[in-house]
């Protein structure tokens, strides 16, 4: 009997997020080996203990060959990008702390799988880091494979007899697929049950693999004819199919003759290509290439139109790769970029695909037709691009392209229509074909279109992503275990895969209005520059002007849309109002300290050195904001515990300033931080934040401490005559008189 084993793969926990981008979900990638009959994917998922813990679903999604290409925000794609929806299941988080979902897989596609995971909508609440609510969901994908060893190999036009038993009931074969080869038949013969022959075989047989979300697997119910017999066209190249026969009935003992037979077509006027070959120069440095078998294509001398079972044969176009970044690829006409199209023959171009390198980007194809080059208004250029094997059989009455085991994406071209475009996210890893022919009846038949040529222009590349994300998005390469793959993160509101869905776009007034809020509003803080300089806090009244700078110009850098003014680098300007904010914050309290002018510039001085390392290390940290206030709230109130024990009175000593500024002052801040934790959301940020620029400048206004009557600092209205020196007066500081 068959030999199986087992093999268990896992990989790191991840803790999940919520879903506002491709970014978002957490990508895992799986090498499903050969011959595996069964594939189990264990999913586990966990949540953790506290109140914030709500019940939840996470969703998976899955795919074979490339990740998956996903919409949970239900959004628009491009116009030309076209979509096959992902397999997904839903796990529910209740109750329970833990939760386990299994989902099994038979006749699984070899080679990579890729398994993605995310919670619901992000509901696009700001949280400071370090004082996040949120809630720890917890997926760990795990898959457990069953593979047979010596898998018996099917050779074509050789019969091979079978039997199925109730210890048996499956039996499971494979078949090498050449290139060029137009068709597959696979027949059941001479079929008994219980040593008693019968016409019908009962039987059901499974063609090809198993693969999420478009799969790669026919079935044939052979008990409901009396000729079980499959043919298939364009069968995936250079590859081993996988063939299943299963019993219907456990109880029979089955025995029949399986046998395949394999129609290849050379190519037309192969050898042809030689001359193009020796004549093809790279313009970049003029190296003539004369070996075709540098480029991987295979010439066969052949120049037949028709081969030996009269299947119309086709024409290899040659199509050179260069490799220009990660995710990053262009494909090169040989003697283009102009591809002759006939309607006697497919053309047909290859588009390689590197293995694990280039499925986590996009394939834009643009098909230009030379209308003047056009032999017969009325003819229509037909386009199909299909991964594994190129589609020989195109119907001019069809809406679509693709054979029994592969999906194609159709294009059509005519005097009316001269171009055409496509984007394929996410292709899968596999040999792309392009092909093209001119159909011009409505029956399959070429024969009354006569000989009609014309001119395509063909563009080929893969990109990270489309168009870059246009003016509203972001391309952004992630990682996940190694792999690579690009995804567009979009703003001002606009959505889709390529940032092309304008239903919640913000208009430019909509993004004027924001930028001239978030930077205006720090405008607010020239009330206590004014106030700084009135008490005398010139270096208090200095940080503030630079707080105010730097935060004016780095929220009129920082906004989504077009509506943006960037002054210096965008990094630049950041780090200067994260810097300035905390240290206006920190001289601050120290002045509400009222210490003596010695040591209050000292604070001020290794405070403001301390902030700037912190800044560095983790810029949006929680503590590089309250770790400074904390001290600084310790210090000022050692200093007015200290002045209220030895005047025996509370200090600040009058209710008024109890009363007028202090509370006042106090409450602003408050409110402020409750606007800054609590309330802010992306939605609602450009005006809750411009809130909190107000109130925290307004509680500054508030919270300085009155000026030293007695000092007279402006030296220049003294004569230059006078000379300086340093008194001290005993109540409070240093001061300078002439």
């Amino acid at each position: 009997g068959p030999t199986y084993i087992s093999e268990y793969y896992s990989q790191t926990p991840q803790k999940l997020s919520l879903y506002s981008w491709y970014g978002n979900a957490r990508l895992f990638v799986f090498q499903v080996p050969e011959n595996t009959v069964l594939l189990k994917w264990i999913l586990q998922a966990s949540k953790g203990k506290g109140p914030e813990c709500q019940n939840t679903n996470i969703t998976v999604h899955f795919r074979a060959g490339a990740p998956p290409v996903i919409n949970p925000l239900q959004t628009k794609f491009g116009i030309d990008t076209v979509v096959l929806p992902s397999f997904n299941l839903t796990i529910p988080l209740t109750s329970a702390v833990q939760s386990s979902t299994t989902l099994n897989i038979s006749n699984p596609v070899s080679g990579d799988w890729f398994v993605a995971a995310h919670l619901p909508k992000d509901d696009g609440k700001i949280e400071v880091k370090g004082f996040s609510t949120k809630c720890s969901y917890i997926f760990q994908p795990q898959m457990l494979v069953q593979r047979l060893i010596n898998v018996p190999v099917l050779e074509p036009s050789t019969s091979l007899t079978l039997m199925l038993s109730s210890v048996d009931q499956v039996s499971h074969l494979k078949i090498f697929i050449p290139e060029h080869t137009v068709e597959l038949t696979i027949h059941l013969k001479n079929c008994a049950v219980d040593t008693r022959p019968v016409e019908s075989c009962p039987v059901f047989l499974l063609i090809g693999s198993n693969a999420l979300p478009n799969s790669h697997l026919k079935i044939v119910n052979c008990s409901g004819s009396l000729v079980c017999r499959e043919t298939l066209d364009s069968p995936p190249w250079m590859k081993w199919m996988q063939l299943t026969v299963q019993s219907s009935n456990p109880n029979w003992t089955i025995t029949f003759e399986i046998e395949t037979y394999l129609t290849v077509c050379e190519p037309v006027n192969a050898g042809s290509f030689l001359t193009l070959f020796n004549n093809f120069t790279l313009s970049s440095n003029d190296t003539v290439i004369k070996n075709p078998d540098i480029l991987g294509v295979y010439v066969k001398p052949n120049n037949t139109e028709l081969n030996s079972s009269g299947i119309s044969c086709f024409r290899n176009q040659p199509v050179l790769r260069e490799d220009v970044d990660v995710v990053s690829v262009r494909f090169f006409v040989l003697n283009g970029p102009d591809t002759p199209v006939t309607s006697e023959y497919p053309i047909i171009l290859l588009l390689n695909l590197n293995t694990g390198r280039d499925n986590g980007g996009t394939i834009m194809l643009n098909l230009q037709l030379n209308k003047t080059s056009l032999s017969n208004e009325n003819a229509t250029v037909f386009a199909c691009l299909s991964a594994g094997s190129p589609v020989m059989s195109l119907d001019v009455n069809s809406r679509s392209c693709g054979e029994a085991l592969s999906w194609g994406y159709l294009l059509k071209m005519n005097s009316s229509v001269l171009s055409r475009s496509l984007q394929v996210p996410y292709p899968e890893t596999d040999h792309w074909y392009l092909t093209l022919q001119i159909l011009c009846s409505s029956h399959k038949s070429n024969q009354t279109c006569g000989k009609v040529s014309a001119l395509v222009t063909v563009s080929a590349i893969l990109n990270p992503c489309v168009g870059d994300c246009g003016v509203y998005g972001e391309c952004r390469l992630l990682q996940a275990h190694g792999y690579l793959y690009a995804a567009c993160v979009c703003k001002a509101g606009w959505n889709g895969w390529s940032c092309t869905d304008d239903t919640n776009a913000q208009s430019y007034s909509r993004q004027l209005l924001a930028t001239l809020l978030l930077s205006l509003s720090n405008l607010m803080f020239i009330p206590p520059i004014v106030v700084a300089v009135h008490r005398y806090y010139f270096v208090e009244a200095s940080v503030y002007f630079f707080t105010m700078f730097f935060s004016t110009f780095y929220h009129a850098c920082d906004q989504p849309g077009i509506a943006v003014m960037c002054i210096m680098e965008y990094d630049t300007l950041q780090y200067c109002d994260f810097l300035g904010s905390v240290v206006s914050v920190w001289i601050t309290i120290l002045c509400m300290a009222r210490l003596r002018s010695l040591l209050k510039y000292v604070l001020f001085i290794l405070g403001s050195l301390l902030i700037a390392m912190s800044m560095q290390l983790d810029r949006r940290g929680l503590w590089n904001l309250l770790g400074p206030c904390l001290v600084a709230l310790c210090i000022m109130i050692t200093a007015w515990v200290f002045r209220g024990v030895k005047r025996r009175h509370c200090y600040p000593p009058t209710w008024k300033r109890w009363v007028f500024f202090l509370l006042p002052g106090i409450g602003a801040a408050l409110i402020a931080i409750a606007v800054y934790g609590f309330l802010e959301t992306k939605e609602n940020y450009y005006y809750t934040h411009s809130i909190w620029h107000i109130l925290v400048a307004g509680s500054v206004v508030f919270l300085l401490p009155p000026g030293k009557k007695h000092i007279n600092l402006w030296i220049w209205k003294q004569k230059f005559t006078c000379g300086y020196q340093l008194c001290s007066d005993v109540k409070e500081d240093l001061y300078i008189v002439c």
